[in-house]
This record gives C-alpha cells, sequence and structure tokens, in this order.
C-alpha cells in the first residue's frame, strides 16, 4: 500500500473515530495502535511506552495542573463579582459601559485563571442579568460574554500555550510572554467596538443609572486596590518571573498557584472543603490533558514513521499559491476544524504537520504559533462546535436566545480576521515581548 493511501486512511480514520463521539485522546491512541500493529508490527507497543515515559516526563508540562490549581482557587474565591464590581464603577456612566465592563473583566480574570469555561460560566451569571436590567441588545450582551472569556485561550497564563508549546517544539516561555500583548490588543478591538457601536445607537447599551456617580474618589481607589491590584499583581507574579528570567515556566506557575491561595486567604474564602475540590478538579482536568497528550504524541510517532508526514508536507509546499497563501490555508484549516473540534484536538492534529511547513515556508515558530493561538480562538466562536456559546446559553436568562447569540459573537470573529491582519503586517508586534525577555 502507498505512503499516500496510507496517509489518507490514517487522517480519515482518525475523523471519523472523534465525529462518533469517541475521547479525544482515546481517538488518537486507537488509530495510531491499529495502522502501528498492521504496518509495523507488535513492537509497536514499545513505542507507545516510550511516548507516555516521555511525555509524564517532561518537566514543563508539571505547570499544567499547577495553573489549573491556581485558576480553579481564583474561581471560588469570589475574584470575578469583585472585578466586575470595581469596573463597573468605573464605566458604568458610559454608553455601552456594563459590555465594556464585561470584556475588561473577563480579559483580567482570563488571564488569572486561563480557562475558558470557568471564565465565561462565571461571568454569564454575573454580567448577563445586570445588562438585561438596563435593556442591553442582546447579541451585544452575549457577544462581549463570548468573545472576552474566548480571550482566556490567549492571555497568558493559557492552559491550550502550555499544550501547544511541546508540540510545536517552542520555548513555553516565549509564547506566554508573546500572548500577552496580543491579548490585550484583542480586548482593546472589543472594548473600542463596544464604545463606537453604543455611541452611534445609544439603546444598544444605555449607561448603568448612577454608575458610579454617588461613589468618591477614595472609595473608587479602594475597590481598585482591593479587587483589581491584588489580580493584577498575581499575573505580573507569573509572568514577571518569566520575563526577567527569574523562574522557569513551571516555577513561575508554581508561584502563582502559591499566589492564589493566599489570594483566596485574603479575601477569607480558603477553607479544607475549597482545597479538596479544587485538587480534585484539578487531577480530573489534568488527567484529560495529558490523556490526550501521550494519546496524541503516539499517533505522530506512527505517523512520521509510516512516512505519512513528508506527504502532509509536500501536498501543503505543492500548493500554488506561494507562502502567505499556503499560510492562509492552514488558518482556513484550523478554522474549519474549530467548527467541528474542541482545541486539544486541533492542535494535537495540525500543529505536527503544520509547523514544519511554516519553518520551511520562512516564517518563524514563534509568530506562526502566536498567529495560530489567535485563530484558535475562533473555534470557541464558531458554531456548530462553539464552546462558549453553550456554555452561555446554559447559564444565561431565558429571554437570551441561542440566536441572539450567534449574532452576537459575529463581530468580534470579524475584528479576530482584523488583529491577524495587523499582525501578519507588523509581526513585531508579536515578537517584541519574547525579544526583549531574551526567549527568542
Amino acid at each position: 500500500m502507498s505512503v499516500e493511501l496510507i496517509t489518507v486512511l490514517m487522517l480519515t480514520s482518525l475523523i471519523l473515530v472523534i465525529m462518533m463521539g469517541f475521547p479525544i485522546g482515546f481517538s488518537l491512541a486507537g488509530v495510531a495502535t491499529v495502522f502501528g500493529l498492521i504496518f509495523v508490527g507488535p513492537h509497536i507497543a514499545s513505542t507507545f511506552m516510550l511516548r507516555m515515559h516521555v511525555t509524564l516526563s517532561n518537566y514543563t508540562l508539571i505547570a499544567i495542573p499547577l495553573f489549573v490549581f491556581m485558576g480553579i482557587v481564583i474561581e471560588k474565591s469570589g475574584l470575578a463579582g469583585r472585578l466586575y464590581d470595581a469596573i463597573y464603577v468605573l464605566t458604568g456612566r458610559l454608553k455601552g459601559g456594563l459590555a465594556i465592563a464585561t470584556v475588561l473583566t473577563c480579559a483580567i480574570f482570563a488571564a488569572a485563571t486561563g480557562v475558558v469555561g470557568a471564565t465565561v460560566v462565571t461571568m454569564g451569571i454575573i454580567s448577563m442579568p445586570a445588562m438585561m436590567k438596563y435593556r442591553y441588545d442582546k447579541p451585544m450582551a452575549s457577544g462581549a460574554v463570548c468573545a472576552g472569556g474566548a480571550l482566556g485561550i490567549l492571555i497568558p497564563p493559557s492552559i491550550l500555550i502550555l499544550v501547544y508549546a511541546p508540540v510545536a517544539n517552542v520555548s513555553v516561555g516565549a509564547l506566554l510572554i508573546g500572548a500577552f500583548v496580543p491579548g490585550m490588543i484583542l480586548a482593546l478591538l472589543y472594548v473600542l467596538y463596544i464604545g463606537i457601536r453604543c455611541f452611534i445607537n445609544p439603546e444598544m447599551g444605555p449607561s448603568a443609572a448612577d454608575g458610579g456617580v454617588h461613589y468618591t474618589f477614595w472609595q473608587k481607589s479602594r475597590m481598585f486596590c482591593v479587587s483589581v491590584l491584588p489580580v493584577l499583581t498575581l499575573i505580573l507574579a507569573v509572568l514577571g518571573t518569566i520575563f526577567f528570567g527569574l523562574a522557569a515556566p513551571t516555577e513561575a506557575a508554581a508561584i502563582g498557584a502559591f499566589a492564589a491561595v493566599l489570594l483566596a486567604l485574603g479575601y477569607r474564602k480558603l477553607t479544607a472543603a475549597m482545597l479538596v475540590e479544587a485538587a480534585i478538579r484539578t487531577a480530573r482536568t489534568s488527567a484529560m490533558v495529558y490523556l490526550v497528550v501521550i494519546g496524541a504524541s503516539f499517533f505522530t510517532s506512527v505517523f512520521v514513521r509510516l512516512g505519512c508526514g513528508r506527504v502532509i508536507e509536500s501536498s501543503i509546499l505543492g500548493l500554488p499559491f506561494g507562502p502567505w497563501g499556503v499560510l492562509i490555508v492552514m488558518w482556513l484549516i484550523i478554522i474549519l476544524m474549530g467548527c467541528f473540534l474542541d482545541w486539544i484536538g486541533i492542535i494535537m492534529i495540525v500543529v505536527p504537520l503544520f509547523t514544519p511547513v511554516a519553518v520551511k515556508l520562512g516564517f518563524d515558530p514563534v509568530w506562526f504559533s502566536l498567529m495560530n493561538i489567535i485563530v484558535l480562538q475562533t473555534s470557541f466562536l464558531t458554531p456548530p462546535f462553539a464552546l462558549t456559546i453553550f456554555y452561555l446559553k446554559g447559564i444565561a436568562p431565558p429571554e437570551v436566545s441561542l440566536a441572539d447569540i450567534y449574532r452576537g459573537v459575529v463581530p468580534y470573529l470579524l475584528l479576530m480576521l482584523a488583529a491577524l491582519l495587523l499582525f501578519s503586517l507588523f509581526p513585531d508586534i508579536l515578537l517584541f515581548m519574547p525579544r526583549a525577555a531574551g526567549l527568542i
């Protein structure tokens, strides 16, 4: 059987198994096992054991449970509500102020937790009733929560980045530092969009009555110091130690986890029951991620050993579109896959195939990785497999329909594409911070 046919059969089998509903990790490992036994032989089992050992002994991946634990503790400390209240006081008098406060709170909370689901659910519960009370446009309110929550995969510390970096064989620190600027730029674009749209049509986002009017300057300053400053300090503690070379990402994750516990203690939310729940949820989430990473590592090993990697590489390089045309084709594939798969499945399938091609085309691997991570945000907003939409619909007020949420995310998808164009024209926006930190 030709290598080309094996490649087609292997990828088709994987897609079919995933679409049938089997977990990503088992799908990857299962397809690799079947094709490995048929075309390599029984000794392929030793490859599986080797890949498992390499994954479980990967020092960088230890940061995953640490960041997950940090995010869960922060979620349980009631930080999101405090953040929203403080930012609402500062923005409530503006047209669209509640939606702006939602995006800004999502951005900060996402940076503290790195988990999209926690951000969308928590902010949806807190902000949606307030925006419905002041008769905000339903798509406007829904889009702000979904798009703001999706920033959690981009703004560090991000679990997605910790999974992506080893797969792409790039520096975790470079991606964590590099993702901060595009995350802030996207948040700023979202805020500008809401502000301009509500300024043109005030009925879409009326100002909240008495938003911050009865608060003195000292009261506002106290709210900022109590609610916003602690989480900003935590974020800087994590990213600052990486940027200045004081700690590797794993050590920075440990610092963040410890700081999150201190933060919960300061807010008087730290209890034995909360720590036990956080530990159990961390173990479950981390086990899922490790299972997928092990399965993907085994799949990639078999795929490359059978020569399928060369087939994909030569096929993509043979496209008659030039380097940028090939790049756009790869991003379109990621966007299309995002309609049906979650982010971890997309990373494990396409990143090992696309990254070598991008490097051969002359693109910086760190820049290419950061652009892919931005593109991967679309997987949380594009139907039918749009996790943020499902999360929000599950907790949104009854008057908010699924159609409202779908309409609400469209402008933010367009803003993501605009940001991609900006970062393509000016790649140093993404590479400045990693270079300044000496990570590339």
